[in-house]
């Protein structure tokens, strides 16, 4: 009797552990990709949100104008999403729009923070952005999570959101 009992108590840590594991997972912070309530129709994977930021996907399938934004270029979000998504540093970044500007292509605009992200996003038809997961709210859909790179501080991404009970 007293091994069952070992047993089950062992179980039922290992189970707690691996609830626990996941449950931290869940909660870390990821780049979530925002869009308007009724978002684009589209089916967002990296290639697809590679070209929309890069401007060779102009409109959803509805024919809904595609407005994708960014944060400003000294945002750790904006490296990691130019990096991991757009595959690209700062430097061909800005050669690429270099070169589009002069064929008539203005890079995506350019918003100051998070938050003005979530409200261009909420009140823009096709407007597609990324933020922390932490400041995504229900005001705007999240698309797509993409993970943040470990260089990349979840305490400084968030520190102005406190933990509610």
């Amino acid at each position: 009797m007293p091994r069952r009992r070992n047993a089950a108590r062992l179980l039922f840590l290992l189970w707690g552990v691996a609830l626990g594991n996941q449950a931290v997972w869940a909660a870390q912070v990821q780049l979530a990709v925002i869009s308007a309530p009724t978002a684009p129709r589209l089916s967002f994977d990296r290639d697809t949100l590679r070209n929309v930021y890069l401007k060779r996907i102009f409109v959803d399938s509805d024919g809904v104008k595609l407005t994708p934004v960014n944060l400003p270029a000294d945002s750790p979000l904006r490296d990691a999403f130019t990096k991991s998504v757009l595959h690209m540093a700062e430097r061909p970044m800005q050669d690429y729009w270099d070169k589009q500007y002069f064929q008539g292509v203005s890079p995506p605009y350019v918003l100051a923070s998070d938050e003005a992200v979530i409200r261009f996003a909420a009140a823009t038809p096709g407007a597609v952005g990324y933020v922390a997961s932490c400041h995504a709210d229900t005001s705007v859909r999240v698309v797509m999570l993409v993970p943040l790179p470990p260089t990349i501080s979840e305490t400084s991404l968030c520190s102005d959101r406190t933990a509610t009970p």
